[in-house]
């Protein structure tokens, strides 16, 4: 059982996917993490909430839910059997026509990542504003790295840009290190980050031990709990 660093005697609760019911919340979270680097592909904001739940996919995610049931944040990850999230180019057809579907279909192509044999690819990850610096983004990065474990991965592998330093502390603390960069040179005015850094971690279970017992001290429980119906 793990437990990390929050307010006194709360429970933090980690599940495999999420409801329907709260496919728009997932997708209006996605956004505020991420909107920065799809502003001017998927806007206005309103539509590229509606895109972005028409693309995601529970299946391929790990949600952290307070005792009272209120969503706190959610990890998604890519195998080679789908991904948390995917815009289809019929979506973007749908929203933006032929020809707008084509370029930012072209443009969301520089952010695409495949999956590596034993590796297994984070899909994005997020904590809702109210639960930041609650210790939230740890306990899901750690539930990542068990679910690794389930698909036979020893690594964890994710990508982060050079406008989110506190998130490049957060995954060095957690045991991620860099291996490569990627310059964007002139479409860094498309998506607002000029370089972004892959970091892998071990997702072996003496590791995550070994972390345990140093680094937390707490109240506060973790219940691992079944996918939602």
């Amino acid at each position: 059982m793990d437990t990390c660093r929050n307010k006194p005697d709360a429970t933090v609760t980690l599940v495999d996917g999420f409801p329907e019911s709260d496919r728009d919340e997932v997708a209006r979270m996605y956004w505020a993490a991420f909107g920065s680097k799809l502003r001017l592909i998927l806007r206005p904001p309103d539509k590229a909430v509606d895109i972005l739940a028409e693309a995601l996919n529970p299946n391929f995610a790990i949600g952290a839910r307070a005792a009272e049931g209120q969503l706190l944040g959610v990890a998604g990850y890519k195998t080679h059997e789908g991904s948390f999230m995917a815009i289809s180019f019929d979506c973007l057809r749908q929203h933006f026509g032929i020809v707008g579907a084509v370029w930012r279909g072209l443009l969301l192509t520089f952010l695409l990542r495949q999956p590596n044999a034993g590796t297994l690819l984070m899909d994005g990850i997020f904590v809702a504003e109210h639960a930041r610096g609650q210790g939230i983004g740890k306990l899901l990065l750690s539930a990542i790295k068990r679910k690794a474990k389930t698909y036979g991965c020893s690594r964890v592998r994710l990508d982060v840009i050079d406008t989110n330093l506190r998130a490049k502390q957060l995954y060095e603390r957690e045991g991620f290190r860099a291996i490569a960069s990627r310059d964007l040179g002139l479409l860094r005015h498309v998506f607002g980050f000029q370089r972004a850094t892959t970091m892998i971690a071990d997702s072996g279970e003496r590791y995550l031990k070994r972390r345990s017992r140093k680094n937390f001290h707490s109240s506060v429980m973790v219940v691992l709990s079944d996918k939602p119906k």
